[in-house]
């Protein structure tokens, strides 16, 4: 068929109500009605379905869609059976439905009513579909999710790799259409390539969502009650919270509901009933907040998400660019907020061991890209798209302000030496290494790759140990996404020059450079109380309270610590607790601590709060969930009939150190274990005596400070074991 005898608008008002096209709609859409083979690149919320649904209404037969995703299948079937009177019209086929089901199927495909046949993958390339299907009249075979088709991918499926031969089973000349939300270049040429999509016109929406806010913030032991805070600023608001696992998508949910905010979680381990029923909630506003691992969102077409937080960093930058696309579809607000630690990246590492080589390179190379992001200090939008082989001009390109960065901007220092020395070593060493090896050349440190290529003796080996290794990555990040250097993906990440770099170094012009956010593990401390100063932690108070604990403290003979931990008085000084039941919810103080040290304290904030003519911020009260309530008395009835530790540990499936901080949260918040059952195979009375001592004289609580102290004499584990009878004998 030729598109220029049909009136498209006509077509498109008459099935979906709208009086123009988006973007490029109306070309795909052409394309694919004139029987081109159409590969479509269009961001989440671009309208990407329209683009096969239309053409399939107003062509003759059946045109295929194939889809990784039974949720995404059965929303858009029902999408489209509610534009038609005929409800055959639109059909799923996939292992879900029964014999009479699949009968139905094939007549309504036959009699020529059904235009769209979602299946998926592996349900098409059965061989009694095939058989069936190539005697039908098909219009066109669209695939969903192309991006599936390629390792190098965020989401590879070995099954999207037979598609093409079944397709040519199915007919001659069957116009193929490969559509996809995300794609780098690489992953592009990969699809082009196993399709055979020979003579393709491409489509490229861009990738730029100007409405979305990016921020990244450091993840600390706060992390939750930095969530509950940002939701609770945006009361009313949907949003969703990505984990990585479902686990911890439990724990959110459940301490999002304890402190008042409307939540339900989603992810596989549900049956399929409840997924159904908490995705309607979510749809019809019944709740605000979905709490979900990735497989959530997948076909979700909710446009005023207002939020998406990630809990986890996601494992690649294909993945956090399609999750961020949940928020905002409709052209409003949509912040995006990820919180990120190292610690969550080593996990992910781990998580690769086993797998083949192959797979496990990719999968590295995809997080360091995640890690470059997460660390980087320039234009956050910028070096996304970036990623996805588009340019973004800071000066006129849309959105540009929309991030943590640009809106606070690091200073920049004049770099234009070290890019000349860096483009030197990339290319004087043979452009063989990848970033890490090229940085360990510059600040001459030396591992297995340096010394099997004779790096070490080379003229420029250590030439650039002015400067540490985070300078140099954050200025190789720049230079790549300022396109002097590229990065070779066949070769997971090899760093080459190119002919910009080439002109760089005949012709050297300034560079500004700023060093990337550094999130180390030492800033832990200081990040909490660093955000907690920004919601008013109030320092006059904190000086108050640490007085009267040393005044308690003294009084009782104990070191300050047992009274109450550093933590716990500068949660107080952020809440303001006057009374026992508010003080119990104090970060460290449960019911049993409170009320035995709480008074004083409570009296000296009340006084504090009337004097000083304090509003108390309520919101601030962040209630710990009852989910581990279960766990702890489990702990604390097992302590108490003297079984082993480790046996106690095995039982609940927990780590001995897993088991070792519940119980240090038991006896810090004021509750009795009298584990010296347990100490008493470990340690001498002598012994035992020893490290009471020391933590009855100590100023701090800190085993670290506690290993110092005992150079080597006792393990890690020990130490914890006595301060947990310690506290529990001395404080509680």
């Amino acid at each position: 068929m030729d598109s220029s005898e049909l009136d498209l608008h006509k077509e498109l008002k008459k099935y979906f109500g709208f009086n123009q096209f988006k973007g490029l709609q109306e070309q795909v859409v052409r394309s694919i009605i004139n029987g081109h083979n159409t590969f479509v690149i269009m961001p989440t919320g671009g309208g990407k379905s329209l683009c096969y649904q239309l053409p399939a209404l107003v062509l003759d037969g059946t045109a295929i869609v194939v889809s990784p995703l039974i949720a995404l299948m059965k929303n858009q079937v029902d999408a489209i059976r509610g534009i038609s009177a005929n409800p055959g019209i639109a059909h799923v086929l996939n292992s879900s439905l029964t014999k009479s089901e699949i009968n139905r199927v094939k007549e309504d495909i036959q009699n020529g009513t059904t235009k769209l046949l979602y299946v998926a993958p592996e349900s098409l390339i059965k061989d009694e579909y095939v058989q069936f299907l190539k005697d039908q009249k098909i219009s066109f075979v669209a695939i969903d999710e192309a991006h599936c088709i390629s390792e190098w991918g965020h989401d590879f499926r070995p099954e999207y790799r037979n598609l093409r031969s079944t397709v040519q089973q199915l007919g001659e000349n069957i116009p193929i259409i490969g559509l996809t939300a995300t794609a780098t270049p690489k992953v592009q040429e990969d699809i082009l390539k196993n399709l055979d999509m020979t003579g393709a016109n491409i489509f490229k929406a861009s990738f730029n969502r100007p409405n979305l806010y990016y921020e990244v913030r450091p993840k600390t032991k706060n992390v939750e009650s930095d969530i509950i805070r940002f939701i609770k600023q945006r009361k009313g608001k949907s949003g969703v919270i990505y984990c990585l696992s479902r686990k911890k998508v439990e724990e959110i949910a459940q301490l999002l509901q304890v402190n008042g905010i409307s939540a339900v979680p989603y992810h596989a381990g549900l049956d399929a009933k409840t997924r159904a029923r908490h995705q309607d909630m979510f749809l019809m506003e019944e709740v605000d907040v979905v709490v979900a691992t990735i497989a959530f969102g997948m076909g979700i077409d909710k446009p005023d998400v207002r939020f998406v937080i990630h809990h986890d960093i996601p494992k690649s930058l294909e993945s956090y660019y399609q999750e961020t696309g949940r928020a905002g579809r409709d052209g409003g607000e949509g912040h995006c907020v990820a919180f990120y630690s190292y610690k969550d990246i080593e996990k992910l590492e781990k998580f690769m061991v086993g797998k083949p080589v192959a797979e496990q390179e990719i999968g590295y190379a995809l997080l360091q890209e995640v890690v470059a992001y997460a660390e980087t200090s320039m234009s956050r939008r910028k070096f996304l798209l970036h990623y996805f082989g588009e340019e973004f001009d800071l000066e006129t390109g849309e959105g540009a302000d929309m991030d943590d960065n640009v809106r606070n901007p690091k200073t920049k220092v004049e770099a234009k030496d070290q890019v000349v020395l860096l483009l030197q070593t990339v290319k004087e060493i043979g452009q063989i290494y990848k970033a890490k090896e090229i940085i360990y050349t510059l600040t001459g440190k030396v591992n297995a790759h340096i010394k099997a290529y004779k790096t070490d003796t080379h003229f420029l080996f250590g030439k650039g140990k002015d400067f540490d290794e985070k300078y140099w990555m954050a200025l190789l990040r720049q230079v790549l996404v300022a396109g002097l250097l590229d990065k070779d993906i066949e070769s997971y990440g090899v760093i080459k020059m190119n002919k910009k770099g080439e002109e760089f170094l005949a012709n050297p012009t300034s560079f500004m450079m700023s060093e990337d956010h550094e999130y180390g593990e030492a800033d832990d401390e200081a990040i909490v109380s660093m955000t907690k100063a920004q919601v008013t932690a109030d320092a006059k108070l904190m000086e108050y309270l640490r007085d009267l604990r040393k005044k308690v403290a003294k009084k009782l003979s104990l070191p300050p610590f047992v009274i109450f931990q550093d933590p716990s008085l500068e949660d107080m000084a952020l809440k303001y607790p006057i009374t026992i039941e508010e003080m119990a919810n104090v970060h460290g103080v449960g019911e049993g601590k409170a009320k035995k040290y709480g008074k004083e304290f409570i009296e000296l904030i009340a006084k504090y709060v009337e004097d000083n003519d304090i509003v108390r911020p309520d919101d601030l009260i962040v209630k710990s969930t009852g989910a581990n309530s279960a766990l702890k008395l489990y702990i604390i009835q097992n302590v108490d009939r003297k079984l082993p530790l480790d046996d106690i540990a095995k039982a609940k499936g927990l780590t001995m150190d897993e088991l070792l901080k519940e119980m240090e949260q038991i006896v810090y918040s004021g509750t009795k274990l009298n584990i010296k059952y347990w100490i008493d195979e470990i340690l001498d009375e002598d012994q035992q005596e020893e490290i009471h001592d020391y933590f009855m004289e100590s100023e701090s609580d800190k085993i670290s400070d506690a290993m110092k102290e005992f150079d080597g004499d006792y393990d890690y584990d020990e130490l914890r074991l006595m301060r947990i009878q310690f506290i529990s004998q001395v404080a509680n």
